[in-house]
């Protein structure tokens, strides 16, 4: 891998909406999306790997805790809580630029405040929650300015 792949070559000042932004689709799995393991490591690996949109799928799971896994299917399911302590701990270790949270809810209500007091409690001053008017993509923060954010897409 060339080092000078890991720098930044272009202005980091535009509007969000301006840039390709590295995604991983069902980030959790560590193998096949009908049968393999969900593991809460995937997210430290695509992090470090540069990564900076994570898919996280969540569902009602026991004792009013929600977890992540691949809806429909016999894929192991893992405590959205660890999932966000991986993230939290893995997320800017490799460069600094928001990390992007991409939650497909399918949570009760009940749940869905769990998951948003795990994210408060984790990541504390790192979750952005100011309110973008999405009218207006221009209006958006440049990637230099959410620089340690993370950033929840629902």
């Amino acid at each position: 891998s060339n080092p000078l792949h890991r720098e930044v070559h272009q202005d980091m000042e535009q509007p969000l909406c301006h840039y390709f932004i590295a995604s991983s689709h069902n980030t959790y799995l560590s193998g096949d999306q009908l049968l393999s393991q969900s593991r809460a490591e995937m997210y430290a690996r695509v992090l470090q790997a540069g990564c900076r949109c994570v898919e996280v799928d969540c569902w009602d799971g026991p004792d009013g805790e929600p977890v992540v896994h691949h809806g429909y299917t016999l894929t192991s399911k893992i405590p959205f809580r660890d999932v966000a302590e991986t993230i939290n701990k893995y997320a800017f270790i490799k460069n600094e630029f928001p990390v992007i949270l991409s939650i497909e809810n399918h949570c009760s209500i009940q749940q869905q405040k769990k998951i948003a007091q795990y994210m408060k409690e984790i990541f504390g001053d790192k979750l952005d929650l100011s309110s973008v008017n999405t009218g207006d993509p221009r209006q958006l923060p440049s990637p230099q300015d959410l620089k340690g954010k993370i950033l929840v897409k629902v």
